[in-house]
């Protein structure tokens, strides 16, 4: 599957639990701060679905209670954001884990057929075999943050490329092998333009690339935001909202949203419906 049409990565109780990790409050000051007894959170969690706890638990979780309440009765998300196809741009989907998937992204300027790719997912064997295809010359691997997930197929890419291609990763992470890039940092990849965007929390160096020159603007985000959530911060989770909500979802409306897991979305959608992000 493409990461367009992957499931959304967080469910409403994912959501909830993870909202509640980051914020650290537990089950029993969350009941009592929202005014519901610990049963109803219980029954909540079983699949049960009263609207008035959803609310009074969106209060206490910084979360947009009409969102919330879309989200937990199926709407918004039961299926994919709809989003452009958009020519330079390939996204991949494969699998870690038991059940679990993470994106990569190929970008190409279709005049000079320079590349670059943005994170490896585990598995490199169809993005390999289209750069060969279209006669693609991948200059640069730009990586998001560092986790197993995102850099796993690294040595398989590099290798398939023969050399000369340079990986590029935040200062604020090191990464054997990488070159370091700062919080303000511009690349050119033919015509377009890959600037980097600082929108840590997920982890120290989290780094979201804004292309511009397609037909639509483009960011990959990493495990920034997803449609619908964000990744998991424990300790730093308002300033990664902070960051998706200042940095991120101030682009353009049309601007195509890349996670590093769960569907393409748009900085239009998810200014509207994400739960996190909604009605700031």
């Amino acid at each position: 599957m493409m990461p367009g049409e992957v499931p959304i990565e967080d469910g409403f109780l994912d959501l909830v639990a993870k909202a509640q990790r980051g914020l650290r409050v537990d089950d029993a000051v969350l009941a009592a701060s929202a005014g519901v007894s610990p049963e109803a959170l219980r029954r909540m969690r079983s699949g049960v679905v009263d609207l008035g706890v959803v609310r009074a638990v969106a209060s206490v979780l910084e979360l947009d209670a009409v969102a919330l309440v879309a989200m937990a009765c199926g709407a918004c998300y039961a299926s994919p954001p709809v989003v452009p196809r958009v020519e330079g741009l390939a996204c991949f989907n494969t699998p870690f884990g038991r059940g679990l998937s993470v994106n990569n992204f190929l970008v190409w300027d279709a005049v000079s057929c320079e590349a670059a790719v943005f994170d490896t997912g585990t598995d490199a064997a169809a993005l390999v075999a289209l750069v060969r295809e279209r006669g693609l010359r991948v200059r640069d691997i730009f990586i998001t943050h560092t986790h197993h997930d995102h850099v796993a197929a690294l040595g398989a890419i590099v290798d398939a490329m023969g050399g000369g291609v340079v990986v590029r990763v935040s200062e604020r992470e090191s990464f054997p092998g990488a070159v370091a890039f700062g919080d303000a940092a511009v690349f050119a990849l033919g015509a377009l333009c890959v600037r980097v965007v600082p929108t840590w929390g997920h982890s120290p160096g989290l780094t979201t690339f804004v292309v511009s020159g397609l037909a639509v603007p483009l960011a990959i985000v990493g495990d920034a935001l997803f449609a619908g959530s964000m990744g998991g911060s424990e300790g730093f989770y308002r300033e990664q909202r902070r960051h998706g909500l200042e940095r991120i979802l101030s682009l353009p409306d049309a601007t195509v949203i890349a996670p590093g897991h769960g569907p393409l979305t748009s900085v239009g959608f998810e200014k509207r419906h994400n739960p996190v992000f909604a009605g700031r």
